[in-house]
C-alpha cells in the first residue's frame, strides 16, 4: 500500500458494530482509514508504513462518538477550542434540540427564539447572525473561524417550536390550515438544505402548543425527506408512559423513525418504572416500528427555570411571561399550578424546590444563587421559594438554568442496556455551575458504567456511542472502524478512562482519553487541544 500518513499500531479495536475488540495496525491517509491490518506484528506480515507512527499499545481505537442530544448551537461558534466535548472524544454533536434553535426564522423571531433559549446558551452577543435559513447555518458552521471551520462535526434538527414561532407565534391553539401548509414547507426546506429530522419540544412554549394532527402531518414530511422525528415528548413525568406512547403511535401514523431523546423516566412517581417504558418500546418495535432513543448516565437533568411554568403564562413569548410574572395575581396563579397542581412545564407533578438547583444566571449580580436550591436560597432570605423563584425569573430575565434532581440509577441503568440506546450528551455548556454531563457523559460511560460496574460491555458501550448513532443519522462513511471510512477516531485507555467534571467541579475535562482525530486530523494529541479546526456541518445524505 502507499505511505500513510498515520499508522496506529498495535491497538485493540472497538469498531462500533458491538462486535470483540482484536488487535491491528490501522493506517489513515487523506482523512480515510486506507487500510486495517490485524495481528500485524504477531503475524509478521507487512506492516503498514506511515510519515507518522503511534505507538498505541494498550489503548482501545473506537470510532469518535457521536453526540445524539446535543446544545452547542451557538458554542460552535464562539469557542474554537470546544474541549467540552473534543476531550470527551466527542467528533459530531447534533444539535436544533428540544424544538428550539436559531434557524429557520426571520428577525422576529430570531429575537425571541434568542430571549428564550438564553438559559441555555447565552444571548449570543458575541455572534453575528447573518443567517435566517437551515442551509445558512450550515454554511455558517462550515465556514467556522475564518474559513478553517469549528472544533467538531455537527449535524442539525429542524427545530418545530421554531417553526411553529414562524408560522403561528406564540399563540396555544390550532394552526390555521394555511400556517400548517407553512410549517409543512419549513421543515420541507430545511431537510433539503441538510438538515437529518425534526426535533420538538413538548413541555416548551410555543412547540408545546401544536396537537398530534400537526405533529404528524409534519412528521409525515421528515419521513418523505429521510430523516427521523427526535421529540422531548409531553412529560417526563406524571404521564410519561402516555407521552412515551404518544409519539410512537404518532410516528407509526406518518411512517417516520423516531428517536426519543434523553428518554429518562424521572420523579417519584416513576421510580422503578423503566421496564414499562421497555416493554412499550418492544411492543412496537415487534410490529415494525423504527425507533431508537439517547440517554446520559446521570440522575439530575437540566434545562430553565422558566421551562417549569405553566403553558398557560408561556402564550405570547418572553415579554408576555415577563409582563404575567410581575402582576400579583398572575403570578399567583402561577405558583398554584407549580406547587399543587403540577404545571405541564414540571411534567404535571407538583414542584419541589428542594430539588431545583440554580446552575447559572445571564446577570453576574444574580450569582449568590448559583449552587443553592430555590428553598435554600428562599430559607436564607426568609420568604417563601416562590417568592424567591418569582423573583430571579424577573430580575435575570428568564435566564435562570437549573438543575432538577428528580431522577433515579435504577431506570438510568435499565435504559441504557436497551439495544435501541445511543449516547448523549444533553449538555448546557452555558451557566456558572452546568450539569458535569456537559463536560462528562462519553468517558462517565466507558469509565463508570464499563469498567466499574460493568453494565455494557466496553463493545456494547462503543456501539451505543459510534455505530448505532450514525445508521441512525443514515451517515454512509462514519461510526465504524472500517477501511474506506472517515478517520474521525479516539483512542482511550479502558484501565484509566473517567470523567473528570463532577457536581462540584462540572468544567472540569476527563482523563484517558489522549488522542482525538477527525478528518484524520489530530483534534486532541497527548492529551492536549491541537488547533486544529477539522470540524464541518454534516448534511442529510439520501
Amino acid at each position: 500500500m502507499d505511505h500513510a500518513d498515520l499508522v496506529i499500531q498495535d491497538v485493540d479495536v472497538a469498531d462500533g458494530s458491538g462486535a470483540p475488540t482484536y488487535r491491528a495496525d490501522v493506517a489513515v491517509k487523506g482523512g480515510r482509514i486506507v487500510a486495517i491490518v490485524k495481528e500485524a506484528a504477531a503475524a509478521g506480515c507487512q506492516r503498514p508504513r506511515g510519515t507518522r507512527e503511534l505507538d498505541a499499545e494498550g489503548l482501545v481505537l473506537a470510532p469518535g462518538f457521536i453526540d445524539m442530544h446535543a446544545h452547542s448551537d451557538l458554542a460552535l461558534l464562539q469557542d474554537p477550542d470546544h474541549s467540552a466535548k473534543a476531550a470527551q472524544g466527542v467528533t459530531l454533536e447534533v444539535v436544533g434540540q428540544d424544538g428550539l434553535s436559531y434557524a429557520p426564522v426571520d428577525d422576529r423571531t430570531l429575537a425571541e427564539v434568542r430571549r428564550t433559549i438564553t438559559g441555555w446558551n447565552g444571548d449570543g452577543d458575541d455572534i453575528d447572525f447573518t443567517w435566517r435559513s437551515v442551509g445558512g447555518y450550515l454554511d455558517r458552521l462550515d465556514h467556522g473561524f475564518d474559513g478553517e471551520g469549528i472544533a467538531v462535526n455537527a449535524a442539525y434538527l429542524v427545530p418545530q417550536g421554531t417553526v411553529r414561532m414562524l408560522a403561528v407565534g406564540w399563540e396555544d391553539r390550532e394552526a390555521t390550515p394555511r400556517e400548517l401548509d407553512r410549517m409543512r414547507q419549513l421543515v420541507a426546506d430545511g431537510l433539503r438544505e441538510g438538515a437529518v429530522g425534526m426535533s420538538s419540544g413538548l413541555t416548551y412554549t410555543p412547540g408545546m402548543y401544536a396537537g398530534d394532527a400537526e405533529l404528524t402531518s409534519l412528521c409525515r414530511v421528515v419521513a418523505e425527506y429521510g430523516g427521523y422525528y427526535c421529540p422531548h415528548h409531553r412529560s417526563y413525568g406524571a404521564g410519561a408512559l402516555e407521552a412515551y406512547a404518544e409519539m410512537v403511535a404518532l410516528t407509526r401514523e406518518a411512517g417516520c423513525p423516531l428517536h426519543l431523546a434523553h428518554a429518562t423516566m424521572n420523579f417519584g412517581v416513576n421510580e422503578g418504572r423503566a421496564p414499562e417504558l421497555l416493554a412499550l418500546l418492544d411492543k412496537a418495535l415487534a410490529q415494525g416500528a423504527d425507533i431508537t432513543l439517547d440517554t446520559y448516565p446521570y440522575t439530575p437533568g437540566c434545562t430553565t427555570l422558566a421551562a417549569m411554568l405553566p403553558s398557560w403564562a408561556g402564550v405570547g413569548g418572553p415579554e408576555a411571561v415577563l409582563a404575567r410574572l410581575r402582576d400579583d395575581a398572575t403570578a399567583e396563579r402561577v405558583r398554584h399550578h407549580l406547587e399543587v397542581v403540577g404545571s405541564d412545564g414540571c411534567h404535571g407533578v407538583p414542584i419541589a424546590w428542594e430539588t431545583i438547583e440554580i446552575s447559572g444566571v445571564s446577570d453576574p449580580a444574580l450569582g449568590s444563587y448559583i449552587g443553592r436550591t430555590v428553598q435554600e436560597s428562599a430559607g436564607l432570605r426568609g420568604e417563601e421559594p416562590w417568592t424567591t423563584a418569582r423573583r430571579l425569573l424577573v430580575e435575570d430575565r428568564l435566564g435562570p438554568t437549573i438543575l432538577q434532581h428528580v431522577g433515579h440509577e435504577e431506570n438510568v441503568r435499565a435504559i441504557m442496556r436497551h439495544r435501541v440506546h445511543t449516547g448523549g450528551s444533553d449538555g448546557i455548556l452555558h451557566g456558572a455551575k452546568p450539569h458535569p454531563r456537559a463536560y462528562g457523559t462519553f468517558p462517565h460511560y466507558l469509565g463508570r458504567y464499563v469498567r466499574e460496574l460493568g453494565v455494557l460491555t466496553l463493545e456494547e458501550c462503543v456501539a451505543r456511542l459510534t455505530g448505532r448513532p450514525a445508521a441512525r443519522l443514515r451517515l454512509p462513511d462514519r461510526g465504524l472502524v472500517r477501511e474506506g471510512y472517515r478517520a474521525d477516531l479516539v483512542l482511550f485507555d479502558p484501565a484509566t478512562v473517567a470523567a473528570g467534571s463532577t457536581f462540584a467541579a462540572p468544567r472540569t475535562l476527563p482523563t484517558g482519553i489522549p488522542h482525538v482525530l477527525i478528518d484524520g486530523r489530530f483534534v486532541i494529541e497527548d492529551g492536549r487541544r491541537t488547533d486544529v479546526l477539522a470540524g464541518r456541518a454534516v448534511r442529510r445524505t439520501a
